[in-house]
């Protein structure tokens, strides 16, 4: 098929490289034309596993280009994927929809033959429908646009190989040709055996919105019982693979740590909780406003027990260590990141923060220049008197402790992401803290 794909983001990109891959004929627009030329270059802007590989594989073949011209888009493709972003709004809890709206305002009157839009923003119930009637209102093809919305389920980090591995797939539709479309487009995927889910436009917009609560409110409850083992002295990493045998609950998604963040988690959360108000689903706004409040907390939670770490020395003129500056390993994404919300408390206390991270220190010196970086993961531990792990990176993980103890000038760690084999570590004479596990 013919695709274009607007909006060239964290979504955007890999989409456009997946449907290449694919075998689908693929333009990609974006109103930023530096970003535009250094993907036709072959350049990947973000870092995902594969994502490189990929985007230079299709460029080269002429499969997938670039462009800022939204008219050409419209002239070469047949289907129309909407990847623009949806940041949260100015109050803090709903979609901001007007990337989405400006996108289809643009698209839509240069569309004079039948084709269709697909939405894989995450947006709010009844966007779909205002959607289609604003497409047909500015098109000259009118009815003959039709509007489908097939929300993404993309884990940063994952970014390609839920793209085109997918667990499961969704088309909110209302006619049988946007379902045509739709396994068109996808015929290898499902070829493949992942489900599709045909649904309303309703379903498939809250979809996203309950996976990502559901995920949030399955952090912040471990957290919680994290919180609650630290105060009885018990151990949350047994609790964890207690509870993960069970069936009905199972183990993915409850490693405690500092929280969730990104650019799609915390703001699906609240929007989620907005809606539940809206719809007047009380309780349910209640108990994800819960977990929301739970994960605002967890910077708080993680400075206390660096605190207990460091015992009667004063954090103010430390010198600390963060490994880890994106929201999670895989991805060099650093908004709402729960391990630079750590290392900004830590600077405001008055300790001089040193971040190392594998793939995040180049986005992250432009959002923080008030930290000190070092790309050299060995040298990030020089002269430190504490060292903070807050995000759980395979290279962390992998390092033998025994190569790193004469480094610092204090072999203290906080395991703030409890992923770290704790003997292994003192056995290499560290000391080292985790949350939820009360000195264990």
């Amino acid at each position: 098929m013919r695709v274009s794909v607007i909006g060239c983001g964290h979504l955007g990109i890999p989409h456009a490289a997946a449907m290449a891959e694919l075998g689908h004929d693929v333009v990609g627009v974006d109103v930023d034309q530096a970003k535009v030329d250094r993907l036709n270059s072959g350049q990947c802007p973000i870092y995902e596993a594969g994502l490189p590989e990929l985007l230079a594989s299709h460029t080269a073949s002429g499969r997938l280009r670039f462009t800022t011209d939204i008219r050409e888009a419209a002239d070469f493709a047949e289907l129309h994927f909407i990847g623009v972003g949806t940041p949260i709004d100015a109050d803090g809890r709903s979609y901001d929809t007007a990337q989405v709206f400006g996108a289809v305002r643009q698209l839509a009157p240069h569309l004079d033959r039948p084709c269709t839009i697909v939405g894989k923003s995450t947006v709010t119930v009844g966007t779909t429908a205002q959607i289609t009637a604003l497409a047909q209102r500015l098109a000259p093809a009118g009815e003959r646009v039709d509007v489908v919305w097939n929300p993404e389920f993309l884990r940063e980090g994952h970014a390609v190989e839920d793209t085109l591995r997918p667990d499961r797939l969704i088309a909110g539709l209302t006619t049988t040709e946007g379902e045509k479309v739709i396994r068109a487009v996808y015929a290898p995927i499902l070829d493949a055996g992942v489900p599709l889910f045909v649904t309303d436009p309703a379903t498939a917009e809250l979809a996203k919105g309950a996976a990502n609560s559901f995920l949030g409110l399955k952090i912040s409850y471990i957290n919680a019982v994290a919180d609650m083992c630290d105060a009885a002295g018990a151990d949350i990493s047994q609790i964890v693979d207690i509870l993960g045998i069970d069936p009905r609950i199972g183990a993915g998604g409850m490693r405690p740590g500092i929280g969730y963040g990104g650019g799609c988690l915390p703001k699906d959360v609240r929007a989620f909780t907005a809606s539940a108000r809206q719809l007047g689903a009380t309780s349910a706004a209640a108990l994800l406003r819960a977990a929301e409040e739970i994960n605002e907390a967890r910077t708080t939670v993680a400075m206390d027990l660096v605190t207990h770490a460091l015992a009667d020395r004063p954090l103010k003129g430390t010198r600390v260590t963060v490994w880890g500056a994106a929201f999670k390993p895989g991805t060099n994404d650093v908004r709402e990141s729960p391990a630079l919300a750590l290392a900004h408390a830590l600077q405001q206390a008055g300790a001089t923060v040193t971040v190392h991270d594998p793939q995040a220190v180049a986005t992250t010196m432009i959002r923080n220049p008030e930290l000190d970086y070092s790309n050299d993961l060995p040298a990030s531990l020089d002269g430190s008197d504490l060292v903070v792990l807050a995000t759980e990176w395979p290279e962390y993980q992998q390092t033998d402790p025994h190569s790193l103890v004469d480094r610092p000038s204090t072999p203290l760690l906080v395991d703030c992401r409890t992923t770290l084999d704790a003997e292994t570590w003192r056995d290499a004479g560290w000391a080292i803290h985790q949350l939820g596990r009360a000195g264990k």
